[in-house]
């Protein structure tokens, strides 16, 4: 097997004499069998180093992390502390990115086939802005404007 190019791994990773890879002084052998496998490792140093990076490249509040690449409470607040909107495609992932604190005027409902419900969850709450996929999405937003919710800012999808 071909060992992994450095330039993949997070800023804290290492490789001992033995092979083993560690982040951050863990050992990712020590993880793998404590909590067993597959198993998920975040560098959060790591993590905010690239945000820091895109938003000193882009400015604050003009990257939008995308919440499909992994969203948990604990990574949407990361992101948002520094300086990204999130960018959500459903009602559920809305719902975590508001429990983590992120205000909705941060976040962006973009996805395929929203129902009525994550419409009005999304122009309720107050999203910065919706991504609207078809002219049949359109007129659910209109109609739930009809029904007395806030117009949202759109971007239409072409």
């Amino acid at each position: 097997m071909k060992p992994i190019s450095p330039h993949l791994l997070p800023d804290n990773a290492a490789i001992d004499e033995s092979g083993n890879l560690s982040i951050a002084g863990v050992s990712l052998t020590t993880i793998a069998e404590q909590y067993g496998t597959p198993v998920f490792v975040y560098d959060e140093d790591h993590l905010r180093a690239r945000c820091h990076e895109a938003v000193t490249a882009f400015g604050r509040d003009s990257v939008i992390y995308a919440s499909k690449a992994f969203l948990c409470t604990a990574m949407a607040k990361l992101v948002h502390d520094e300086g990204l909107l999130l960018d959500v495609a459903t009602g559920g992932e809305l719902f975590v990115a508001l429990h983590a604190g992120v205000p909705a005027d941060h976040c962006v409902l973009h996805g395929n086939n929203k129902s009525v419900e994550e419409l009005r969850m999304a122009m309720t709450a107050g999203v910065r802005h919706i991504v609207v996929d078809s002219f049949d999405e359109l007129a659910r937003i209109e109609s739930l404007v009809d029904e007395g919710l806030t117009a949202p800012r759109v971007q239409l999808r072409i």
